[in-house]
């Protein structure tokens, strides 16, 4: 039987802990990060962010941001800190009390640019206004999710957004189904306002000079889940997200994470990954860090 994955009694009441789970943004999202020297990247998450959405023209003179999700507020930190001269207004949207204190603290050198506001970002979303850049960063795996599904037997709300957009799904057999994340794309678009999303991804993008990160990797498309500590999560068939934003109007890019983010090293990623090579700590970081970046994908909507 199809039955909803709803992670919002979790972030509402338990005590969140992202340490205990490997997160890109919180991976290099301070300065002395031993991630950072391990990968010869200099720059956070944040400020490399910021770096390729000034380059695309998303990051502009007087922009306003709202971040959907932020959790401890590396990623916004590290973008002010690189870009700020560019930053007008912050606008931090979380469901969780907590996280949304942690935010506070990391941002509290811009508090005068910054407001935070606490709620679901399905139903916060539709009523935000003056926001030209909205950054959805390893959130939408947590909305929620249709599971067990078998396409003689979709609830009517799938069985409608499948419909509408012409979104593809198994002939048979059970699948899992993003409604959360199909619902906010939704959401983002309606509202015209570009935005930056990433995740990991069920159809995942694999570098073309990296092909041996595909060893082991589980592409066959659809989500899956990945169980966290008093929770769980799903992948993201970003396809579907791509085909919604499309479908109303909207232009999409999408890619790999860690070609995003610039890593190049392909002969250090190559040995340590086909070897699993980790006799030193710099070399166990690096192959922790490519098992977990290669799922990632991100989306531009513009």
């Amino acid at each position: 039987m199809p039955s909803l994955h709803d992670t919002r009694h979790y972030h509402l009441h338990h005590p969140i802990d992202l340490m205990t789970e490997f997160t890109i943004c919180e991976s290099l999202g301070h300065p002395r990060s031993p991630y950072l020297p391990a990968l010869a990247m200099e720059r956070t998450y944040g400020a490399v962010l910021g770096d390729r959405l000034r380059e695309k023209g998303l990051l502009r003179q007087g922009c306003r941001l709202c971040e959907i999700g932020g959790g401890y507020g590396s990623l916004m930190r590290g973008l002010v800190e690189a870009h700020g001269d560019l930053v007008e207004r912050v606008v931090m949207v979380d469901l969780s009390r907590a996280l949304l204190g942690r935010q506070q603290r990391a941002l509290n050198p811009w508090i005068d640019r910054v407001r935070f506001v606490l709620g679901d970002a399905l139903e916060v979303l539709p009523a935000i206004s003056g926001v030209d850049l909205f950054l959805i960063n390893e959130m939408i795996g947590d909305l929620p999710v249709w599971t067990d599904f078998h396409p003689r037997g979709l609830p009517p709300e799938a069985a409608a957004l499948i419909e509408r957009y012409r979104l593809a799904i198994p002939e048979d057999g059970l699948f899992h189904f993003n409604i959360g994340a199909i619902r906010l794309v939704e959401a983002v678009c309606l509202k015209n306002i570009p935005a930056f999303i990433s995740e990991h991804a069920s159809d995942p993008i694999i570098p073309r000079e990296m092909p041996f990160l595909v060893k082991g990797l589980a592409t066959g498309g659809w989500p899956r889940e990945i169980r966290l500590t008093a929770h769980s999560e799903y992948t993201i068939r970003f396809s579907h997200l791509e085909q919604v934003a499309r479908a109303l109007g909207r232009k999409v890019e999408t890619g790999s994470l860690l070609e995003f983010i610039g890593y190049t090293n392909v002969e250090k990623a190559r040995f340590i990954f086909n070897a699993r090579a980790c006799a030193t700590d710099e070399q166990a970081l690096v192959f922790e860090f490519l098992d977990h970046v290669r799922e990632y994908r991100w989306l531009i909507i513009s």
